[in-house]
């Protein structure tokens, strides 16, 4: 029989960081803790929602968090299908049992990923902020070796980040740095098309969500029309059951499919919009989801063993100055696990 505890934290930005949804300086994230009744090991998962796009970002979410730790046991076996509304306390769940299960190590998925022998390419993410600060961060991402950039958009002035793009494309070809864009569904629907028609001189790699999630038509319009290839992210976050993530796939035909196991319901219910993706031909990836390094450890170790050659986004481990002490480290744009240690002291004291 396991047993089950939590512990919440709060992670502390390095500095404001920015999306069209807001600028956020702090956030609070939950770590499950579960062990054997008659054991010492620890499996350690992390719950972790985002505000405003989280379907499980409510007023009730401790309390939930609560009565699942009090009753764990009936939550171990499918728990995606019993906490469908509830996804980053199942990808907690499935994490803290995955780590249980290997021996409390924080290595879920043992690999050639967590012996430190290869790392785990990713893009270089650039927040949103000032044109000064974009390019500020722009040029420390590929001074640190990093050849696939994603950029945030739709938080200043869109002829600012047109001009910051410009900027790129005078430095480096499209041969030489990849650029994703993430809209985060900051365009119009009705300026959307000339918007991305714009962009689009710059050989933009994709953009992620130029709409706000729920119009499945108007999305499926962009998709069709768009000469910038379209990723879908939140559109994904609450379709739960195979017919309805098969009929949004069937519907909108996006080039590309992200994947945050968080807001998706964790590792399962991941895999579920995988098959989807490959049965269509629809090319995916993964991405963390401002998680401290326990829930961005889980994403990585499993990404690892999916063998995309995509460039994965995982790089929020280096945000915050609190963040819990891993092997976790980023080396000329890939992850990698290294021979430092966990400390886990923050999550497990009183």
């Amino acid at each position: 029989m396991l047993k089950a505890s939590y512990k919440k934290y709060t992670l502390n930005f390095k500095r404001p960081s920015g999306t069209s949804r807001g600028v956020l300086t702090v956030k609070d994230t939950y770590f499950m803790i579960l062990q054997q009744d008659s054991g010492i090991q620890m499996g350690i998962g992390e719950c972790s929602t985002l505000k405003d796009l989280s379907i499980d970002d409510r007023d009730d979410y401790e309390e939930k968090l609560k009565e699942v730790c009090s009753n764990i046991n009936d939550y171990t076996n499918d728990a995606n299908k019993k906490l469908v509304e509830w996804p980053s306390i199942c990808f907690g769940i499935e994490s803290a049992i995955k780590d249980l299960e290997n021996g409390g190590k924080r290595e879920l998925f043992p690999s050639v990923f967590t012996q430190g022998d290869e790392g785990v390419y990713m893009n270089g993410l650039i927040w949103m902020g000032s044109f000064d600060f974009m390019q500020e961060q722009l040029d420390a991402k590929i001074k640190e070796g990093f050849r696939c950039i994603k950029v945030k958009i739709g938080g200043i002035d869109f002829e600012q980040e047109l001009k910051l793009l410009a900027q790129i494309r005078e430095k480096y070809s499209a041969e030489k740095i990849e650029l994703r864009l993430d809209a985060n569904g900051a365009f119009n629907y009705e300026e959307a098309l000339d918007k991305l028609k714009r962009l689009s001189v710059y050989s933009i790699h994709s953009i992620e969500q130029p709409i706000k999630q729920g119009s499945w038509d108007k999305m499926a319009a962009i998709c069709k029309a768009s000469p910038i290839p379209v990723a879908l992210d939140e559109e994904l976050i609450g379709v739960n059951s195979l017919a309805d993530k098969e009929k949004l796939v069937s519907t909108i035909k996006p080039q590309y499919l992200i994947l945050k196991p968080s807001l998706l319901g964790g590792f399962a219910a991941s895999h579920e919009w995988i098959d989807i993706a490959n049965k269509h031909n629809i090319k995916w990836w993964v991405t963390s989801a401002l998680e401290s390094n326990i829930g961005l450890n889980a994403i990585a170790q499993w990404v690892y063993t999916l063998k995309n050659e995509l460039p994965q986004g995982l790089g929020t481990g280096q945000l915050y100055t609190n963040n819990i002490p891993s092997p976790l480290a980023v080396c000329e744009s890939k992850l990698w696990y290294t021979n430092s240690q966990w400390n886990i002291n923050e999550i497990i004291k009183n």
